[in-house]
Formats: structure tokens, C-alpha cells, sequence
């Protein structure tokens, strides 16, 4: 299965939304320039990558939510992807990086905004598996930037 990525976000302060970005720097414990404000639950080697689907985003949209690209936290979208085929174990890998998921990435209060009523349960894995966004570390560090392809192992 292949795809490709869409955006690239980062937030050098931390918090959401994420920029965008044309290229991403990843390593071991993260994105250059990207910044968690809570690294109890978000970052380190487990938590290096947040991946989500733009497909998921638009039908999130199309639902009424004011999801937009980088306003769920993620670090990288990636579109063309089947989300209901990604478990833990799924590696995703892009011309210079490899990437593993690890977990699922737990919804939080500072993505409510992104959510009609502040649901942002909406894409809890527990409640919508297929809406969730992913967390992921790096099998090998590199360079990604938009638009390069991606295939899921």
C-alpha cells in the first residue's frame, strides 16, 4: 500500500496547532523544531512521530468539526493510506525515513477546539479505531518533506 504526505507540522512552542512546514527533520527523539509542552504523555523515543490521515480530516470535516492540517497535533499527514489496515507494529516508510507505530496517540482537551461541542473523543481509538490519529519512533532518522511518497510494511 502506498501513499503520500500532505503536510509537515511543527510547533517550535509547543501546543496545537502545528505550522506547516516543506520539510521535517526527524531523529530518534523527535521532530526539529517541534516542541511538546507535556512530555508525560506526548514525545521521546515511543511518541517520536504523530501520524494522521487526511482522509480521516476531511471526513471529520465533512462532519462539521473545524479540524483543519495541524490542528490535532499530528507532525505528519499523510493521504492514500487504508487508517483501518494501521496497528501498532505497522512501519511506515518514506524515501529517507522509517517510521514504526508504536500507539495509538490518546485525545486530549487542547485538541478540543478542533471538535464540534469539544468532542474531541471523536478520534479516540477506543471509541472510533478507524480515526485516530498514531504515534510512532524512528527506525531510521532523515529528511521528509511534502508531497514524497510512502509505502506501509
Amino acid at each position: 500500500m502506498s501513499g503520500s504526505v500532505v503536510g509537515l507540522f511543527v510547533a517550535p512552542n509547543g501546543g496545537v496547532p502545528k505550522s506547516e512546514v516543506t520539510n521535517l527533520l526527524v531523529r530518534e527523539h523527535g521532530c526539529i523544531g517541534d516542541k511538546q509542552n507535556d512530555l508525560k504523555h506526548h514525545g521521546g523515543p515511543n511518541r517520536a512521530v504523530c501520524l494522521f490521515s487526511s482522509e480521516v480530516l476531511s471526513e471529520l470535516s465533512s462532519e462539521g468539526h473545524p479540524i483543519f492540517p495541524g490542528s490535532v497535533g499530528e507532525n505528519v499527514l499523510v493521504q492514500g493510506i487504508d487508517w483501518t489496515t494501521i496497528q501498532v507494529g505497522s512501519q511506515f516508510h518514506f524515501q529517507n525515513v522509517i517510521l514504526e507505530i508504536t500507539s495509538d496517540a490518546p485525545p486530549c482537551r487542547t485538541i478540543k477546539e478542533s471538535f464540534s461541542n469539544g468532542n474531541f473523543s471523536r478520534i479516540s481509538v477506543k471509541k472510533h479505531p478507524f480515526s485516530a490519529r498514531w504515534y510512532a519512533k524512528v527506525i531510521q532518522s532523515g529528511e521528509l518533506v511534502t508531497d514524497e511518497m510512502v509505502t506501509i510494511n
